[in-house]
């Protein structure tokens, strides 16, 4: 049989492609995440109890799915691959959901809101599952080549830095353009026209990317066998630990920034001309991991000196506001998102070559259910961050369209800079021990390769 090249590289064409693909997760995923919180709250009139509640349930809800979905993408077996056509029939579906998930209704019952904003929310978590482990789990199927590899999620951080910038620049002024005043209306017209880039950008990945590394054909693996191959891999572990805190610092930080415009520096528009401020920066520092790479040979220890340095950047916020001090605050929200977006680069560019080294280790390769744990671990931490935040200012008197309390204002104000600072730092040590540099790597898939190739002969 003739051995299929998978030290490949990757077209441009299929690089954006890639890339795009983060763009529509995004215009989905981001778009929930500093926004749904404030809708639920602000606009849909559900109290901070309920959504606390939700975001900590909805995480067995992903415990169960995401290696479920990770599993399925594995076995999936079609003439366009494994992964991809999970991004062509779950994307439309996933972008109809998102719609409904924002549709309010603030004169319904407290209870029938609970129960809407309950199904809507885990219904759209499994969707995005559905979506987002085959795409993530993709880049490791479109080459074994480490450098290209870089390239790749090099490609996917910028398109990601640009979409989150577009969608926190546009988003507020957006809401209160087409809703003529009626925030309901705004964040519905929002969600229909975020939901339908969301599917665009995933077909045209679709259409424009191809899998080359083949899973080998095996028997059924049991459960207990994938979690005892990736207990034993090392680099893997840290990937997740670092996934894991970075969930918890990004999308808790994420939440509370509408709040802290809003409610701190006391001007909502605020948040878009912060927003604009650190597009550029974001760009910049996501282009900037593979020279960073070329100095250390190591993605992991990148990843642990731009955490580093996000979290010092982060730290120093707290010191100054846009009302006192407006040229400090946005130099320190400029290096802050420049640090943050090489990190973001990094640590996804981890995940393909983790699962290298887990079929080196064990003779296992899983791809897409050691990204589903990725994702569980991000998504897990996503749900700390988020509901912990919401328990807090509950806990604390936050009333919504209200002027806040001293001690609300206090809360709110550190989840968005100091909180986060100490978590970079703190992730910026756990990265700091992943071992799997260049050299190591490219070691690996060579004796890969030579066992296989012992099979064939």
């Amino acid at each position: 049989m003739e051995q299929k090249n998978t030290d490949v590289k990757v077209p441009l064409i299929s690089k954006i492609a890639y890339g795009m693909g983060d763009v529509g997760c995004n215009f989905s995923w981001m778009f929930v995440g500093n926004f749904l919180m404030i809708f639920y709250t602000d606009v849909f009139g559900i109290g901070m109890s309920a959504v606390a509640g939700l975001m900590l349930f909805s995480r067995f809800w992903d415990a169960i799915n995401d290696p479920v979905i990770g599993g399925l993408s594995d076995k999936t077996n079609t003439r366009w691959g494994r992964y991809r056509p999970w991004l062509l029939i779950a994307a439309p579906l996933t972008a109809i959901v998102l719609m409904l998930t924002f549709w309010a209704h603030p004169d319904w019952s407290p209870g029938a809101k609970i129960v809407y904003m309950a199904v809507t929310y885990c219904i759209l978590v499994l969707g995005y599952t559905c979506v987002n482990i085959p795409y993530g789990t993709l880049c490791g199927a479109m080459t074994q080549n480490i450098e290209e590899r870089a390239k790749i999620n090099t490609f996917r951080s910028v398109s990601a830095m640009i979409a989150i910038g577009i969608i926190n620049i546009i988003t507020v002024p957006l809401i209160a353009a087409l809703g003529g005043g009626n925030d309901r209306r705004g964040y519905l017209l929002i969600a229909v026209i975020y939901g339908c880039i969301f599917a665009a950008c995933h077909i045209f990945c679709f259409a424009k990317t191809k899998e080359v590394v083949k899973v080998p054909e095996k028997e059924k693996t049991s459960l207990k066998v994938q979690l005892s191959s990736v207990a034993k891999n090392r680099p893997y572990m840290i990937a997740v630990a670092g996934q894991f805190l970075f969930g918890i610092t990004l999308y808790g930080r994420n939440a509370d920034a509408l709040y802290y415009f809003t409610y701190v520096e006391g001007n909502q528009a605020l948040f878009s001309t912060y927003s604009l401020c650190i597009i550029i920066p974001s760009i910049i520092g996501a282009a900037c991991f593979p020279a960073v790479f070329r100095l250390t040979n190591n993605k992991g220890r990148s990843a642990s000196i731009f955490a580093l340095l996000t979290g010092i950047s982060m730290f120093s916020m707290y010191f100054f506001t846009v009302g006192k001090s407006p040229v400090p605050f946005y130099l320190f929200s400029c290096l802050a998102q420049f640090f943050f977006s090489g990190f973001n680069t990094a640590i996804y560019a981890i995940v393909p070559d983790c699962v290298e080294y887990g079929e080196w280790k064990t003779g296992l390769r899983n791809d897409g259910f050691q990204y589903a744990f990725i994702s569980l671990g991000n998504k897990i931490g996503m749900a700390i961050g988020t509901s912990v935040l919401a328990g807090v200012l509950g806990s604390f008197g936050y009333v919504a369209n209200q002027q806040q309390n001293p001690a609300v204002l206090a809360v709110i104000k550190h989840s968005f800079t100091t909180v986060p600072g100490v978590l970079w730092i703190v992730t910026a040590v756990v990265l700091y021990f992943y071992r799997l540099n260049k050299k190591a790597y490219n070691k690996i898939v060579q004796e890969i390769q030579e066992r296989k190739d012992q099979c064939r002969a």
